[in-house]
């Protein structure tokens, strides 16, 4: 690979619960690495079929809401055509299509370009799925 772009896997534990996990920090190190000061494009994708990156507030209360509000949208009951697994995990695979597995982030002098409080946000509602990869890939 060229020095234009960079990649590295992260593993993010989150446990037996639904969660919202931030990530901004671990993006943050890794531009410090792989930007070394250069403007580019950051992309954060989670290749699993349950999960998602969202761009939100956190600590105080919006990742709690973003939770209760994917409750409301994909209840877990018996719904679902998707049946494997936990009841109502078929709404683990809707999903994505509401929380995008990957979002792509300005790179500005090496810095990742967010607003005041905006965190980049792994969402995780599968509770069976305890391990998570997150690939960072610097472009710039």
């Amino acid at each position: 690979m060229s020095d234009a772009f960079t990649t590295r896997v992260l593993h993010v534990a989150t446990g037996s619960r639904e969660r919202v996990v931030d990530l901004t920090r671990d993006c943050e190190a890794f531009l410090g690495e792989a930007a070394a000061g250069r403007d580019g494009l950051l992309n954060v994708f989670v290749p699993h079929a349950t999960a998602g990156i969202a761009i939100i507030e956190t600590g105080a209360g919006s990742d709690d809401d973003l939770l209760a509000a994917l409750h409301t949208l994909l209840p877990a009951d018996d719904r679902w055509q998707h049946r494997h697994g936990s009841p109502g995990h078929g709404r683990d695979h809707v999903l994505p299509a509401i929380v995008p597995p990957h979002a792509t982030l300005p790179v500005v002098g090496g810095r990742l370009e967010l607003g005041t409080w905006q965190s980049v946000c792994l969402v995780d509602t599968n509770t069976s799925n305890t391990d998570r990869r997150v690939r960072l890939s610097f472009l710039g």
